[in-house]
């Protein structure tokens, strides 16, 4: 026999709970969640990578030129491959001298 699944949804501002609390932690409402069925995700046997897609070997792929911005750092530069580029997101990480 299956379990019932169910959802707690904030009625102020829909903010979906898979349990019951009482203060909403989007909006700050007390007491505004209500228990909601929840729609069971259909499992699928097939898992993993789509078959319908074929890897590519690097030789294959088209290499395309994006104009680099430099910073006044020049082996940060250098690690980025030649600058920063336009619309990405670098992460970096800062050591701590104390260790």
């Amino acid at each position: 026999m299956s379990k019932t699944l169910t959802k707690y949804v904030c009625q102020s501002c829909g903010y979906v709970s898979p349990r019951w609390i009482g203060k909403c932690p989007n909006c700050s409402e007390w007491n505004s969640f209500v228990e909601e069925a929840a729609t069971p995700v259909k499992a699928s046997r097939k898992m993993g990578v789509s078959s319908k897609i074929e890897p590519v070997s690097f030789d294959q792929i088209e290499k395309e030129d994006v104009p680099r911005i430099k910073t006044t750092l020049n082996e940060f530069d250098r690690v980025l491959g030649g600058g920063l580029v336009p619309g990405s997101l670098i992460l970096t990480r800062r050591r701590s001298r104390y260790r």
